[in-house]
């Protein structure tokens, strides 16, 4: 054997070694965040109060005052949308956990260990992936004992995966905020950014329904797309609205997380990077 084969073999397992590495940081800190649940279960029935609250309220107090375009139960009009919203919201979530994590020292204790920073943040990645599949399951199941029928097969788990996909793009986005906040507190604030951004789109009140200039907005929303494409794949339609993006609605909810992805992917590992010099 050559010194060049030698070489080149040694290099493939040196690669091989760094991918090892890698999985298993990752790995570490998905396992971390998954015992912080295991044993504060709390956790997630603060992130499910809200959304299943509002299930209720909008369903059964303002259900019977709501107007749906085409007609149709509103039940079935909202529910989609308030997965949506679950989703949407779990970006705050992402942000109170890594902030808590840098001002606790969690995050300087990493960055001291030969650790991979993609791995630090892909690891909260995939524990925000696990649980919001989690907390769609426990939705789906409140939205079944209030009478949603959702059409089953493959437009099911295509939604479900479109309201993952969501989920994918806004973890990145909280992990970024999460490295920027000064404290626990400011990452809760977040809750006054994220209520309006939800309520002006498509999870309550079909833009065509909305003032021109408001129902402009809300059709242009990344969340409004999400929420029409769901209602779409889960076979409770609503008659598109006049703008182009309401038209295209599964096209929009692959194409706007995919940006997100691409915009705050790289800020977050850029971020933690820069946290070590």
């Amino acid at each position: 054997m050559s010194v060049v084969d030698v070489a080149d073999a040694g290099g493939a397992v040196a690669d091989r070694g760094r991918v090892y590495w890698l999985l298993s940081d990752c790995w570490n800190v998905v396992r971390r965040g998954l015992t912080h649940y295991q044993r504060q279960p709390i956790n997630i029935a603060w992130q499910l109060g809200f959304p299943i609250l509002s299930v209720l309220l909008y369903g059964y107090v303002f259900g019977s005052a709501m107007t749906v375009p085409g007609g149709g139960d509103y039940k079935d009009f909202l529910m989609p949308g308030m997965f949506v919203m679950t989703m949407a919201f779990g970006f705050i979530n992402t942000a109170t956990v890594v902030v808590y994590d840098s001002t606790k020292g969690v995050i300087d204790r990493f960055r001291s260990m030969p650790m991979a920073p993609s791995a630090v943040v892909a690891g909260r990645g995939i524990t925000d992936l696990v649980v919001a599949c989690a907390e769609l399951g426990i939705m789906m199941l409140t939205a079944f004992a209030m009478g949603w029928r959702p059409e089953g097969g493959p437009g099911f788990v295509a939604a479900f995966g479109l309201l993952l996909w969501l989920r994918f793009s806004l973890i990145w986005l909280g992990v970024w905020l999460g490295l920027i906040a000064p404290n626990p507190e400011a990452a809760g604030g977040l809750f006054a950014v994220a209520f309006p951004l939800t309520m002006i789109s498509s999870i309550f009140v079909a833009p065509q329904l909305m003032p021109d200039w408001l129902g402009f907005v809300a059709a242009w929303n990344p969340i409004s797309s999400t929420a029409a494409a769901a209602r779409d794949l889960f076979g409770t339609p609503v008659g598109d609205g006049d703008s182009w993006v309401e038209g295209h609605a599964l096209l929009m909810a692959g194409v706007w997380p995919a940006v997100l992805t691409l915009i705050f992917l790289p800020l977050a590992v850029r971020r933690f990077q820069k946290l070590s010099r």
